[in-house]
């Protein structure tokens, strides 16, 4: 291990999972190492945003909250935890992998404690409350992007994809974990949410504490907020995070809501117990459509990102499509009874998004390093060593910014089912907004990204040496 300093502190000097002896010699045993407990803490912090979606199944009308306020609760989750995402980007730079892992652990346990207080205690504390708690829990989906972030330093080119597939699946997994654990809560106990609660603060300390114990912090990590800043004026930035918005936002905002729906919709097909029919199929989406997420970019890596993204949207815009029609003929029985076919419908509906914009997840990401790549190619401004690094601050920057963007419309879709319940008693004209905006990013990813599909041939010199000339690496 000549390559690098591994000190007691676990603070790494001079990494560099390039050096194929270092790698080979111990270097993949410390990467691993740090993947494994990443991924845990990740995937607790992933458990811990959509805490309130499991939550909101155990809160019967004495807590006094409404239904448009628990489609409140559950968007500002999604909404703090989006927007958290740019500034966790810069936080492994700034305090360390290790230390940040720690941190980002042990703060989860204000939001979990203080959600258990709420759910012991109903009808004692009022709808400000449970907003700001659930406020508090999107500090757990800001850890995505520093997990990813961390991840992204400690393993070679040649291993970033699968290392960052399993960082990232193993995040999104999280949501369906909790509301298998919720499941078997009511299933046992039918309303004692506290127990939820209870296990995740029991895994919280063990995440912080694994993470004390067998992370590391890399002294050369980098981030910067005048990439994102430069980013932005690109037009790819905006498209690209509307596609985003399309794929990840339907996989965490559906995730965040499917719970609600589908109580609603078991209720109104006179389930004799809603909450628990709703919870034993909730978590069923949001695990296919974590599983899915790097088949999406096994399929883009063969067939272009545009044309599988393109494809995704297609196959959207008819799951959206038998929403529409289930809801617009549940409309019409009296009081919108909705009946065995709809409901089935509903639920193939949304488990065909859930599946598909998974794929989507992973097919839009490879969008990302494709266009960046090849303006670097096309920027005779640039020399080879220029286009290498502009290329891959470029594609880290849009990471960030889209996966901020995409979480946004998870925001959008909470609230555009809380509208269309309100004012219609029913989520149809909601499944018609969200058909007319996959028809939208259909059309946009076809004609800027799958109809003429970037094609990057390989270049021979791949490994120029770098140039002492600061202007070779300025866009």
């Amino acid at each position: 291990m000549s390559a690098y300093t591994y000190t007691r502190k676990h603070h790494i000097s001079g990494w560099d999972p390039e050096d194929v002896e270092a790698w080979e010699n111990g270097g993949a045993q410390v990467a691993r190492r740090n993947l494994l407990w990443s991924i845990i803490c990740e995937h607790i912090g992933f458990s811990i945003w959509s805490l309130f979606s499991v939550m909101v199944l155990f809160m019967t009308p004495k807590y006094g909250i409404s239904l448009d306020q628990k489609f409140i609760i559950t968007a500002t989750a999604t909404f703090v935890g989006s927007c958290l995402r740019i500034p966790y980007t810069q936080a492994t730079a700034k305090f360390g992998g290790r230390n940040w892992a720690i941190f980002s652990a042990v703060v989860l346990l204000i939001p979990t404690g203080l959600t258990m207080m709420l759910m012991m205690n109903p009808g004692k504390f009022g709808f400000g409350w449970f907003l700001f708690v659930a406020a508090l829990t999107g500090l757990g989906g800001g850890n995505f992007a520093s997990s990813m972030t961390n991840i992204n330093a400690f393993f070679p080119h040649r291993h970033k994809g699968w290392a960052l597939g399993l960082n990232a699946g193993g995040g999104n997994i999280g949501v369906p974990v909790i509301q298998v654990i919720g499941l078997i809560v009511i299933w046992l106990t039918t309303d004692k949410a506290g127990i939820v609660c209870a296990i995740y603060l029991v895994a919280l300390a063990f995440a912080g504490i694994g993470a004390a114990i067998y992370m590391d912090n890399l002294d050369h990590q980098t981030a910067s907020y005048r990439s994102m800043v430069a980013c932005l004026k690109y037009r790819d930035t905006w498209l690209i995070s509307l596609l985003y918005i399309g794929t990840f936002g339907s996989f965490i905002g559906f995730s965040f809501a499917f719970s609600q729906v589908l109580a609603l919709s078991f209720k109104s097909a006179g389930a004799h117990n809603p909450t628990l029919a709703a919870a034993q199929i909730a978590w069923i989406g949001p695990l296919l459509g974590s599983i899915t997420r790097p088949i999406g970019g096994k399929l883009a890596d063969r067939f272009g990102g545009g044309r599988i993204t393109a494809l995704c949207f297609a196959l959207m815009i008819a799951s959206a499509s038998i929403l529409v029609v289930a809801g617009t003929v549940a409309d019409g029985h009296l009081k919108h009874k909705i009946e065995t076919p709809q409901l089935i419908a509903f639920i193939i509906g949304f488990i065909l998004l859930f599946l598909i914009s998974g794929v989507g997840n992973g097919s839009v990401y490879k969008i990302i390093p494709t266009v960046f790549e090849h303006k670097a190619r096309n920027n005779s401004g640039l020399n080879a060593a220029g286009k290498i690094v502009w290329s891959r601050t470029m594609s880290g920057a849009l990471i960030g910014i889209a996966g901020a963007v995409g979480g946004l419309g998870g925001v959008a879709i909470n609230l555009v089912l809380r509208s269309s319940y309100k004012q219609h008693q029913s989520a149809t004209t909601a499944f018609w907004i969200f058909l007319a905006f996959y028809v939208v990013a259909g059309v946009v990813t076809w004609w800027f990204y799958a109809r003429r599909e970037i094609v990057l041939h390989e270049q021979t010199d791949t490994r120029p040496a770098a140039s002492s000339d600061p202007s070779a690496v300025t866009a």
